[in-house]
Formats: C-alpha cells, structure tokens, sequence
C-alpha cells in the first residue's frame, strides 16, 4: 500500500546537514566521531546538488561556551575542567569547507547564539543549535514553513545523537523525511530499521540526486 503522507517530494525539499564541524569530523580532532570524514565526498555531493537545484540547505552547528553554561548536561562537567571543544569563534568550531558555498565563509558566533539564521549563499543558511535535535529550540521548523517546505533531507554526524533525535522531532511535526545511508556516520542496522518502521525513507546518495534531478519519478519501497 502507498502511503501518500510520507513520499518525499523534492519539489518542497531542503537538506539539512547535522554537526559536520572541524571538531567533529578531522582526524585526530578533540571531538572526532569515527566515520564522519569518510561520509564528508556523500555530504558535499549533496550540498552541490541542492546548490544547482536552487533548493533550501540548512547547516546545523553546535557551539559550546568555554565554561559549559549552555552544554548538555552529560557534556557540562568535562567543559568546565577545561576541555575546548567547538568553541565559539574557534578554526574547530568551524563547518567543514567541503559543505560551504564558498571559501573564507565562517560562523558568525555571537548572532547563531541569539537565535539568528546566518545567510550565507542563495537559499543557504548556518543554524546553532542548543541540544541534540535540530528543532528543540531554534527557528527551523518555522524558516521551513515559510520556505514551503514539507520534505527534509538529512545528513551529518553522529546517527545516535543528533540526525536521529532531529530525525524524530521532524517526524512529530509531519515533515516528510528523507535519510541518506551512506552520508550519516555511525549508522547500524536497527538504527535503521526503527527509523523504516515510522514512516522514514532510507536511501543512498546517488539514488537521492537522481531523484533531486528528476531522474526518475519517486518509487515507494
């Protein structure tokens, strides 16, 4: 049976692109999740595609403050006896360069923190983000509204955490939810089942831009 309700429509579609940010993703990095760097060719392949289709791309980002103040509670302690990760205003703070519309682009720290969308190129944004999701406390569902847009297209860092969390607050506010496989680091197998089983579609990279490009008409699996 097709359910209508949760076929992507690329038409009304945005990326999101979770966390992919020095400390994170360079080998050897202070925060480095295993397997990001290897997603990053995925990742930039559809930020390109998004960029040529004029469709929306979003850049969630995390910022810690150097006492801790605004970090996760499991995270807080470690902050505060003074190890530096995605300090505000840091090079490890910092999208990776494979996903920004062009060079010299950084993140303006003290507006993210506020609140603000940073425009950085046609249709493209940066957005802080306080805790795992991507929807708890920003203004995304509410930028996607205005963009008219119902299809979100994740990829990023950390599957456990965050693109999972962001993955489920999408599902709760009925956005249609594409999750490319290959372009999402520490993915398993139940993971990914759980997220088939509400109504989520799971593809790889090269299937999502032939779709974007209009390759092929959208097959319900």
């Amino acid at each position: 049976m097709i359910n209508d309700y949760i076929i992507p429509d690329y038409e009304k579609a945005a990326l999101i692109t979770i966390d992919v940010q020095r400390d994170c993703t360079l080998p050897g990095a202070p925060f480095e999740i295993p397997g990001t760097m290897d997603m990053l060719s995925n990742m930039q392949n559809l930020a390109r595609a998004f960029r040529a289709a004029q469709k929306p791309i979003i850049h969630v980002v995390r910022l810690y403050l150097p006492d801790g103040s605004n970090a996760d509670a499991c995270r807080r302690r470690i902050i505060e006896l003074g190890t530096h990760i995605l300090v505000p205003e840091s090079d490890g703070a910092e999208l990776m360069e494979e996903l920004k519309p062009a060079s010299g682009i950084r993140l303006d720290s003290a507006n993210l923190l506020k609140g603000e969308l940073q425009h950085i190129g046609p249709k493209e944004w940066i957005m802080y983000k306080p805790r795992w999701g991507a929807f708890f406390g920003t203004p995304l569902e509410t930028h996607l509204h205005d963009m008219d847009i119902d299809t979100i297209v994740l990829c990023g860092c950390n599957f456990p955490n965050c693109p999972r969390t962001t993955v489920y607050e999408a599902s709760e506010r009925d956005f249609r939810i594409v999750f490319v496989t290959d372009a999402v680091s520490q993915i398993y197998k139940r993971g990914l089942q759980e997220l088939k089983n509400i109504g989520v579609n799971l593809i790889k990279t090269s299937e999502c831009l032939g779709r974007l490009q209009g390759v092929e008409p959208w097959k319900n699996p």
